[in-house]
């Protein structure tokens, strides 16, 4: 009788999604609090907000390079391990920032966050004020960016590990739907949690979660090898491209290595990066900056219910990407086409949806409902996207290279976010005029600059756009266009599957 499989990998691909729905907590915890509770303690403008958000998508773009090579050399289980520790940490020490904010500006320490909180209010000098705890926040940016950046090369290893290659992009996009989950969660409990705690203390719970699930994971995960769990039948299945990888095995069975620089001279490795680059940055931006976006735009705080609700619908349809890691499967098992080309042809699918964020911001004159759904669609096909661009990196190279490989996109993508996110603070504070009047950040409005007020810009007008409103619609045609060029490059680049030998 033929012994029936077991079904492990999934447990396997249960804990990637936990681990990101984490990684998303974390970083939603900032975005949903900066503009309603922590920039008014601290004084913060558009762009103080935009260097922080981008210098944490920079030191992601580094320390995604690093934390790729450290994931393949300590291997999938240590390196996670670390990842999640550090980046929870660092998330715990966004916490403490008004701490030591005051603790410099006015030399109390030990205050507690309330206390904190009073004593800033009582400092006069505002620059000063700024200038601390925005390099404080871009402190514990750095450290939560460090820890974060071992995510996804270490769960693209794991699924590389426990997944055939026809079952990557499905399993990548399931796991990856923790990225929606996490930020469907966040509008929902971390404004709650700030209003009844205070925005310290949203850091400090959502930080935890980390430290929970590196309990599990310890006694969870083995190699399907050597874990008891797995049975012959689920391994064979597992194995099933093995014979495809032999060419990059040494006489003793073990996987070659491919050095870090050699990485950069496959035209393979620079379709990953190009793909990374032109549209990771278009999901961090709707990322960090919708609950903004609603803000300034429809004047909906991030505590507001409608707000609450518009952010929980938008991930909700983003959830839709699950059937985009699909796809491939179907047209490998059901059209009889090569993993690569499968991927490709899906992209392509892909990368015309976020072209309606085109209309996002004329439709949004009529309702915010227009711009919510069409983000939420966008979101959608990029995590599908993504999914797929993810499993592109088991397609071609040997698994002793995923996660150097895997990082070296995700610098790239980091670097792109880098652009995006502080282009757009600066974009958004330039074209609504914001300007600083008696040490008070100020949107410009017609009345104030007939007022004779000095120092004061006209909000610029764009497209029919006038202020916050063109800006937003400046980045909207970027994100709309990017999937569509990135593909383009990478079709050129790789223009049929072919394996890496080494």
């Amino acid at each position: 009788m033929k012994e029936k499989m077991t079904n492990y990998r999934w447990v396997i691909c249960a804990m990637l999604f936990f681990a990101t729905t984490i990684n998303y907590l974390d970083r939603q915890v900032l975005s949903l609090t900066w503009k309603d509770f922590i920039a008014p303690e601290f004084h913060w403008t558009n762009d103080d907000y935009g260097t922080i958000v981008s210098l944490f998508s920079l030191f992601y773009a580094v320390s995604m390079l690093i934390f790729g090579r450290l994931v393949d050399w300590m291997d999938t289980k240590k390196g996670f391990l670390w990842a999640i520790g550090i980046w929870s940490v660092g998330a715990c020490l966004h916490a403490y920032c008004g701490i030591a904010t005051s603790g410099i500006v006015a030399g109390k320490w030990l205050v507690g966050f309330e206390g904190a909180r009073e004593t800033i209010s009582q400092v006069g000098d505002v620059g000063m004020i700024v200038s601390v705890s925005v390099t404080l926040f871009i402190f514990a940016r750095m450290v939560l960016a460090f820890g974060e950046a071992g995510n996804f090369p270490a769960a693209i290893k794991a699924t590389a590990e426990y997944f055939p290659k026809k079952d990557r992009a499905f399993s990548t996009s399931l796991f990856n739907t923790g990225a929606q989950i996490g930020a469907l969660v966040a509008p929902l409990t971390i404004p709650v949690i700030a209003v009844k705690y205070g925005w310290e203390m949203s850091f400090i719970i959502i930080g935890a979660l980390g430290f929970l699930w590196m309990g599990f994971w310890v006694f969870v995960y083995k190699k399907p090898e050597k874990n008891p769990k797995v049975n012959a039948a689920e391994l064979a299945y597992i194995n099933q491209d093995n014979a495809d990888d032999d060419h990059n095995k040494d006489s003793n069975g073990k996987d070659k290595k491919i050095s870090f620089w050699k990485c950069f001279t496959f035209k393979q490795t620079w379709a990953f990066i190009s793909g990374k680059f032109l549209t990771d940055g278009v999901w961090w931006f709707f990322l960090f900056w919708t609950p903004a976006y609603l803000s300034d735009v429809y004047n909906l705080s991030s505590d507001n219910k409608t707000a609450q609700m518009l952010i929980f619908i938008l991930y909700g349809i983003t959830m839709i990407s699950m059937l985009g890691g699909y796809l491939p499967t179907y047209l490998v098992d059901k059209k009889k086409m090569e993993p690569y080309a499968g991927r490709m042809k899906s992209m392509l699918i892909f990368a015309f949806f976020p072209l309606l964020a085109l209309f996002a911001q004329p439709l949004g004159e009529y309702s915010y409902w227009f711009p919510i759904i069409i983000i939420g669609i966008a979101g959608a096909a990029h995590q599908a996207w993504s999914a797929n661009l993810f499993s592109t990196v088991g397609d071609m190279f040997p698994k002793s290279t995923i996660a150097t490989i895997t990082g070296i996109g995700g610098m790239a993508g980091g670097i792109g976010s880098f652009f995006i996110n502080k282009g757009s603070g600066v974009l958004f504070d330039y074209t609504s005029g914001t300007t600083l009047i008696d040490n008070e950040v100020v949107v410009m409005t017609k009345d104030l600059m007939l007022s004779g007020a000095e120092y004061v810009r006209q909000p610029m007008e764009f497209m029919g756009f006038e202020g916050i409103n063109s800006g937003y619609f400046i980045v909207f045609c970027f994100c709309a266009v990017a999937y569509l060029l990135g593909w383009i490059i990478m079709k050129a680049l790789v223009p049929k599957y072919k394996k890496i030998t080494i």
